[in-house]
């Protein structure tokens, strides 16, 4: 493994990205983040008294207006309106820069797509594992609403990217979960780094 290791996972809602992101963090002895760039970039933007339920509602919104995708690498270019997204971007790009870590979702494979250090992964799971985890994990929601949580991100996402979520061309590897334990995964990603990039 290398000196600095800086890891994205980007998840279908439902399919036990978050808790593979956790574990990476923690066998390898880094943070992992998420929602804290979101809290990171609302330091930044001066909204300290904003609730954290009002930055969750922003964290994914998109202009109506259909002006087209915005580059990852113009950050500038991204309207005032909404500048979450820039300054999140920012903050994962400052983060990186310092050392090793495991990014959560937050467009970070795209942000980070020029970094050498950087190894994207994408999880996702089959209907009938996300329909069952919906119940046992996400307070007896549906399949429905799991994919609406998709549907959502995955407007964000191509949004503010130009790219498109969850297409195997963004990522170093795609991993469904649907008969693979979290550990399982994390051994994957991380059997999958050093046989890439061996000491």
């Amino acid at each position: 493994m290398q000196e600095k290791t800086i890891i994205t996972i980007s998840r279908q809602y439902g399919s036990g990205g978050k808790e593979i992101a956790e574990l990476l963090a923690e066998k390898l002895g880094v943070r992992c983040y998420d929602r804290q760039i979101l809290y990171l970039a609302a330091e930044k933007m001066g909204d300290t008294d904003v609730d954290i339920e009002s930055i969750l509602e922003s964290a994914y919104q998109t202009p109506d207006s259909s002006i087209g995708s915005m580059s990852t690498y113009g950050l500038e270019a991204v309207p005032y309106y909404n500048k979450m997204y820039r300054e999140q971007a920012k903050v994962i790009l400052q983060i990186a820069d310092k050392g090793s870590a495991v990014f959560l979702g937050r467009c970070a494979d795209a942000v980070l797509k020029e970094n050498p250090d950087c190894y994207s992964f994408f999880v996702y799971a089959d209907e009938a594992f996300r329909r069952e985890r919906a119940k046992t994990h996400y307070g007896s929601q549906s399949l429905k609403e799991l994919e609406k949580e998709n549907k959502t991100r995955e407007r964000y996402y191509n949004y503010y990217t130009g790219q498109k979520w969850g297409d195997m061309q963004n990522y170093d590897l795609m991993i469904n979960t649907s008969k693979l334990s979290p550990e399982a995964a994390v051994d994957l990603i991380l059997g999958y780094i050093e046989k890439r990039d061996p000491k």
